[in-house]
């Protein structure tokens, strides 16, 4: 099905203005630089800056190896995957740890990745909704402050991931050739075009970084992969390329998951921390979600101390073994919290810093209503056929699963916006021929 109002026949019709991308990338550097987001408060030792990641970024570069995510020296760790945690660490040798410069250069990055996720969201939008509704979402997203906000204030891997994942959005729908024209036989483009070598090699490598950035999207990996073998001309060929990609993929995560073998003793293959996390959106006084930190910072509190005394694996163990018996004892609050979380990943989650009544009204109205416009732009894509309707469909299924269950924040919906802003366009689009045709 070929895209109303694209060219199929020309491949330059899926690639986006240049001008998008210089333009969202200035503006978020303009921001930056103008407003200082790159100076972070030396509160609680600059935790601010980066959290948890900078605290094992500092560790690399003063030479205690991947380590101390909290404050003070708390041994190695796996609490976050080491992407994003070395992306740091480099800026750190070379410009200072915890120094202005550090922070704007790691925030200058972030806002290359976010400028060109508008790249990726032009191709996806052309390929399945034409050259209009492609222009709309990828300057919306290079424009609209909501969507610069993680690139231009958290040091945090949040850009990074969400880049990726519309990267692989599009090496899916390339690999699919959704979009482009038929052959004169009316079948797609040749799967050797679509499904070669290289893009499998690709597709190994993006899930890999994507694993050692935000391993929570992998629940989307296996969608992804079989959409795309069961879109193949040649299947015995896919299924090769597919097994490739598998290998790229192990190899690029086995490294980090034998180093953790090596330290714990234990196979951990990406991180460690789900059991605090369970227990910290799952226990006695939960609301469902948390503010802040799972281990508190001053080095004499118990719970610090307990961390330190009992081992990283130790204390997750724990505290995995607590929520799973708070959930048994209590099963109603734990559906009652797991809908609290649903609802908050969509319409927003409670913010501790509002002061007043209409901000906190304000910022909810602009967190929910594009959950709203997206869920019905999807619901009409899936109702329309539209190409590749269904493979995103399942990715806002998969990647809340997690959070529902487990802890929710704003930012874990970031690498879904990208999706969101295409099909909130695509809606408000679709029900412009409907009003013209009326007044007629």
């Amino acid at each position: 099905m070929t895209p109303p109002g694209a060219r199929p026949s020309d491949r330059s019709t899926f690639r986006a203005p240049v001008a998008i991308f210089w333009t969202g990338f200035l503006v978020r550097v303009g921001y930056i630089t103008l407003d200082h987001t790159y100076r972070f408060s030396p509160f609680e030792d600059h935790f601010t800056f980066g959290y948890e990641m900078a605290r094992v970024a500092r560790a690399l570069v003063t030479g205690f190896g991947y380590a101390n995510p909290f404050s003070g020296h708390t041994g190695p760790t796996a609490w976050v995957p080491p992407l994003y945690p070395l992306l740091i660490a480099a800026v750190f040798k070379l410009a200072g740890i915890y120094t202005p410069l550090s922070g704007w250069i790691l925030l200058t990055l972030n806002s290359l990745f976010s400028a060109a996720t508008a790249l990726c969201i032009y191709e996806i939008a052309a390929r399945c909704y034409g050259r209009r509704v492609a222009l709309w979402s990828a300057w919306i997203w290079a424009l609209y402050p909501a969507a610069m906000q993680y690139s231009v204030r958290w040091v945090w891997e949040t850009s990074l991931s969400t880049f990726l994942f519309a990267a692989v959005l599009v090496l899916a729908l390339r690999m699919r050739a959704t979009g482009e024209k038929p052959n004169a036989a009316g079948a797609p483009a040749p799967a050797s075009n679509a499904q070669s070598t290289r893009r499998w090699l690709l597709f190994g490598l993006l899930w890999a970084l994507i694993a050692l950035s935000n391993s929570t999207l992998l629940l989307f990996l296996p969608v992804c992969g079989l959409w795309i073998l069961v879109g193949s001309l040649d299947k015995s060929s896919a299924i090769a390329g597919a097994a490739l990609a598998g290998v790229i993929f192990i190899a690029c995560v086995a490294p980090w998951t034998y180093r953790n073998y090596r330290v714990f003793d234990a196979f951990v293959p990406l991180r460690s921390n789900f059991g605090a996390e369970l227990y910290a959106g799952n226990g006695p006084g939960t609301f469902g979600f948390r503010y802040g930190v799972l281990i508190n910072l001053a080095e004499n509190d118990p719970q610090h101390r307990l961390y330190v005394q009992l081992g990283e694996l130790a204390f997750v163990r724990q505290r995995g073994q607590l929520a799973r018996a708070w959930i048994s004892s209590h099963p109603g609050q734990f559906a009652t919290l797991t809908l609290k979380r649903l609802y908050f990943f969509w319409a927003s989650v409670p913010h501790p810093t509002d002061k007043h009544w209409f901000l906190n009204v304000i910022r909810q109205i602009n967190y929910c209503l594009p959950s709203i416009t997206g869920l019905l732009g999807l619901a009409l894509s899936l109702r329309r056929r539209t190409p590749a309707a269904g493979l995103f469909a399942w990715a806002f299924v998969l990647l809340p699963v997690t959070y529902y269950f487990v802890t929710v924040e704003a930012r874990f919906r970031h690498p879904l916006e990208p999706l969101i802003v295409i099909l909130s366009v695509y809606l408000f689009q679709s029900a412009t021929p409907r009003k013209s045709s009326a007044l007629n």
